[in-house]
């Protein structure tokens, strides 16, 4: 075992996949509860890159892969955002033989190699006896094959997307509304000065959560999300009809960057792919700004609208979380050490219908999470869609 002293027993804590604010809250409330109960915390750096390039040598550094973590370390960080952890999108089960750690490159030597054994020796060495990852559906997808191999596995949910299935939220994704609320009516000055139709680009690959929460809140008229191919005529029409209805002679209309038109496919920058198989996506914003300002004039008299384009991408996931995204994500790590002591692994704490739980942690893999548009999205309106909020969750919008 590595130097390690032991207790109640060894956990590790990991971020992995994209940054956002309420990860080091998370991290902080993991170890100051678990310290307390007696148990030894270290975090393990760059997410599962970390635990899988770490060398199983008692003398060999190992600071780049993992740290102990105490509560001068997380306090320190603890209202933050970001990950003081770090992160990355290593996939261990499909690593390419590029990407193979130096010491290991003998021993895997495939185009695309499983270093799942490698992962296993690794926290063996540590002598880790839960494993609690935080992060979306790929980073907790890794989670579910290392639970299937007999690791003891609780999970915590992250994603500003909030589309990790089996709860209603996930960490990140209120700051990340807060932020494109702000940003919009911030912008908002722009787009009237100049009477224009402003296009705003928000993440969301799969699902358009972070596109319909502001518009509900009504940063913007419209909005166009993965789950809904839609007709760019008719978002033009409507653009048009919202910025000319407006005494001040401008709208704003948020486009996810899944969002797809009808008959065609998701954009893509390129044909390369990160480690868990998804392609860059190449700015929907933009070609919807382009298409909507050059058919603007068909529904204006003839006369043409400019456009305001800007895509809010990583703007929305900077900075300290907001109150909700620090209080959830000490929850979450509180109600990982309840089941932790109980002795209960295999988890997903969640969030569902206003209160904390847990569930099978294979939810993550066995299910989608998107906008249920038969329920929230008025397709011919392109905008969200409610008759009551009687006894709907916070967010409103759950995969259920």
């Amino acid at each position: 075992m590595a130097n390690i002293k032991k207790k109640n027993g060894v956990i590790a804590i990991l971020t992995g996949g994209g940054d956002v604010p309420g990860l080091n809250p998370a991290i902080r409330a993991v170890t100051i509860r678990a310290l307390r109960e007696g148990y030894q915390v270290i975090g393990l750096r760059r997410g599962w890159a970390g635990i899988m390039e770490l060398k199983r040598d008692k003398k060999a550094d190992n600071s780049r892969h993992y740290q102990v973590l105490t509560e001068e370390v997380v306090n320190r960080a603890g209202r933050t955002g970001g990950t003081f952890l770090h992160s990355s999108r290593t996939r261990p089960s499909h690593l390419k033989q590029a990407n193979v750690p130096e010491h290991l490159k003998d021993t895997y030597t495939e185009e695309v190699n499983d270093l799942t054994p490698e992962v296993l020796k690794n926290l063996d060495f540590l002598g880790v006896d839960y494993l609690i990852p935080i992060g979306g559906d790929d980073t907790l997808s890794y989670g579910v094959r290392l639970y299937q191999e007999g690791l003891k596995v609780i999970a915590i949910p992250k994603t500003m997307d909030n589309d990790v299935p089996g709860t209603d939220y996930c960490i990140g994704f209120s700051t990340c509304i807060t932020r494109t609320i702000s940003i919009a009516n911030n912008l908002r000055t722009i787009a009237g000065s100049h009477e224009r139709i402003m296009i705003l680009e928000v993440f969301g690959r799969y699902a358009g959560f972070t596109a319909m929460l502001p518009t509900m809140a009504g940063a913007a008229d419209r909005c166009v999300i993965p789950e809904y191919k839609f007709d760019i005529d008719h978002l033009t029409e409507l653009a048009v009809y919202d910025r000319n209805r407006n005494p001040s002679k401008y709208t704003v209309q948020i486009v996810s960057e899944g969002a797809m038109f009808e008959g065609g496919e998701m954009i893509f920058k390129d044909e390369t792919t990160d480690a868990y198989g998804h392609k860059k996506l190449g700015g929907i914003g933009d070609l919807i700004s382009s298409e909507v300002k050059e058919r603007s004039a068909s529904f204006n008299n003839g006369a043409p609208i400019n456009i305001i384009n800007q895509k809010l991408g990583y703007l929305v996931r900077g900075g300290d979380p907001d109150a909700i995204d620090s209080i959830v994500p000490m929850a979450y790590g509180n109600l990982a050490l309840d089941l932790v002591i109980s002795g209960i692994h295999g988890r997903l704490v969640v969030l569902k219908n206003g209160r904390y739980d847990n569930v099978p942690l294979d939810v993550v893999v066995s299910s989608k999470k998107n906008v249920d548009i038969e329920k929230h999205y008025d397709t011919t309106r392109l905008r969200p869609k409610y008759k009551s909020f009687e006894m709907k969750p916070l967010f409103i919008m759950t995969s259920e």
